[in-house]
Parts: C-alpha cells; sequence; structure tokens
C-alpha cells in the first residue's frame, strides 16, 4: 500500500514522529520522559552508560526492505519516494527535532531541571527508530557528521547490506539476528528479497569491525524461540562484543499482527538467553527484567565502555 506524502507524515505523526526534511524521523522514547523526571534510564544505561535524556532516537531513512512481523511501524505502507538529503541536513534536522520534543517540560513540576538542561546538549544518536538505516547511501558520512559533534552513534541494522556494514564506523553496531535458520527468518522477517544470506555475510564481517560490535535477537513466542544452537552457531561466526537477548515487546503496528501473548515473559528471555550462553561460552553479565532484556558477552565483566565518551 502506497500513501501520498501529505497521508504518510499524518500517520506518522499520530504516533509521535518528527519530519525532518525528506525522508528522516526522530521520535522520543518513554525513557527520555522517564529520565527528564528522575525515573530512570533505558536499559542502553544500565549496559552501556548512555544517558536517555540525552539520546536522540532518529532513522535517516523509513524505507525498509524486510516487513518484520514485530516491527513497531506500518510496514504494510510504503513510504512515499524522495531525492536524498544531505548527511548535515538530517544531522541539523534531527538535533532541532529533538529540541522542539522537549518543548513543553520545562513548564512541569515533575521535571528535573538540569536534566532538561543537559537534555539540550545530545550526546548519543540510536540510528534505530524506523526503516533500515544501510539503505540510505550516506550513512558513513552521517556517522561521521555526528561524531564531529561529539555525538556517539548507535547503528541498528537487519544486515541486509553487507558493502555497507563492511563501511561504517559507529560507535557501536548492532546487528539483527532474529532466526537461526532461513526459513524462520522468512517468517519473521518476511524480507521482500532473498536476503538471507546477506544477513550471513554481515555477521561474518563483524570480527573485522574495529568498532563494538552486538548481535540483538527479538525473541518472539511461537516463531523464533527454537534452535538455540543454531543461533549459536551464527554467533560463533560473527564474534560479536556482546549479545543482546531481548523480548519482542506488543507495541505499535506490531499490535496488528501479533497476538499480545506473543511477547515471552523476561524468565523466558532469560532462560534463553542461558542457553544460548552455555552453547557459546559467552557469559550472562547483566539483565534489565522491566525491559525483558537480557546481555551476553565474551567476558564477565559489566560493559560500562562508553563511560566518558561523548559526555559532559
Amino acid at each position: 500500500m502506497r500513501m501520498s506524502d501529505e497521508e504518510y507524515w499524518r500517520l506518522l505523526r499520530k504516533h509521535g514522529y518528527q519530519r525532518v526534511g525528506a525522508h528522516s524521523a526522530v521520535k522520543s522514547c518513554l525513557w527520555l520522559k522517564k529520565a527528564l523526571r528522575g525515573e530512570g534510564m533505558c536499559y542502553k544505561g544500565r549496559f552501556y552508560g548512555i544517558f536517555s535524556h540525552r539520546c536522540i532516537q532518529m532513522t535517516p531513512t523509513l524505507m525498509c526492505n524486510q516487513r518484520c512481523m514485530f516491527c513497531w511501524r506500518p510496514v504494510e505502507v510504503e513510504p512515499p519516494a524522495y531525492g536524498w538529503d544531505s548527511p548535515s541536513l538530517i544531522a541539523d534536522g534531527a538535533i532541532e527535532a529533538q529540541m522542539r520534543l522537549l518543548t513543553g517540560y520545562g513548564g512541569s513540576s515533575k521535571t528535573d531541571g538540569a536534566a532538561l538542561r543537559e537534555a539540550h546538549t545530545p550526546r548519543h544518536v540510536a540510528i534505530s527508530l524506523a526503516g533500515e538505516p544501510t539503505l540510505y547511501p550516506y550513512l558513513d558520512e552521517l556517522i561521521r557528521e555526528f561524531s564531529s559533534r561529539d555525538m556517539t552513534t548507535f547503528v541498528v541494522s537487519n544486515g541486509t547490506c553487507p558493502e555497507v556494514i563492511e563501511k561504517i564506523s559507529p560507535t557501536m553496531l548492532y546487528i539483527s539476528l532474529d532466526a537461526p535458520d532461513e526459513h524462520t527468518y522468512r517468517k519473521v522477517c518476511r524480507p521482500i528479497a532473498n536476503t538471507w544470506n546477506r544477513v550471513l555475510e554481515s555477521l561474518e564481517l563483524l570480527p573485522q569491525k574495529r568498532c563494538r560490535t552486538n548481535v540483538r535477537i527479538t525473541l518472539v513466542r511461537g516463531l523464533n524461540m527454537h534452535d538455540e544452537a543454531g543461533y549459536a552457531t551464527l554467533l560463533e561466526k560473527a564474534q560479536p562484543d556482546f549479545v543482546e537477548v531481548k523480548a519482542y515487546m506488543h507495541i505499535g503496528f506490531s499490535r496488528n499482527r501479533l497476538a499480545r501473548d506473543a511477547m515471552p515473559a523476561h524468565e523466558e528471555v532469560h532462560a534463553f538467553a542461558s542457553r544460548i550462553a552455555h552453547f557459546t561460552g559467552y557469559t550472562l553479565v547483566d539483565e534489565v527484567p522491566i525491559s525483558r532484556v537480557v546481555l551476553l558477552a565474551r567476558d564477565d565483566r559489566t560493559p560500562r565502555w562508553i563511560s566518558g565518551v561523548g559526555h559532559e
């Protein structure tokens, strides 16, 4: 299904998206609001030292070449076609959009004034909002644009563009691995083309990367919570620094595709991650039950490696 530009952005604005240029977007997450109220930070804060109130959640493109069952965006709707904006335009626009999203917090008695002041100088960019960022042809330049502004970058990719994965060097690079085999991959991720081998190629590139690497496994009950040994075999090829095993969350447009009981409990996530750790030799180093996420690492150190990077 394809909508007009006006219809498409009207739909996204209803769900809290701020438009940036022709094809990029920013959206605040629940944890930004909580951090501004002194109510805690997201699991990335616990795992990696990221301040939620200083993190921009954005995407340089809403296009995607998968139609994942668990995706929170309207994958059934095709984004309008545009020419490509420059990295500097997107970086400027993303920061401006974040400032708009902060408007109003200053008038609330629940807002931590010091946190709000810090929020106006963002230090982290999560390039993971929606769409597949590696489809933006200037992703490498965009990462460098943010880095030049003393901001750390986290890129989450589905791994279908290994030629881009080979090129980019964010602060941390995530590859999503949501299936232990091609049959499950087609069922869960519903790729537009046959891209399983390209995902495998991206995984095999990870040991060569100089940036920190992470493989994220999103678990959906009844779809991909099987064959832990199969996941382990792929992880051994990728050798990521970290593995995040996380539950599918029943939010956004995914509620039109999956029932609420497709969301596994944290105990199930923990058990699944423990079995992967057994097969791989990785160590379970941390977990955040409220986010239903478990962190595995190559050693037993809790990786607060980002501390001091991109912070004041």
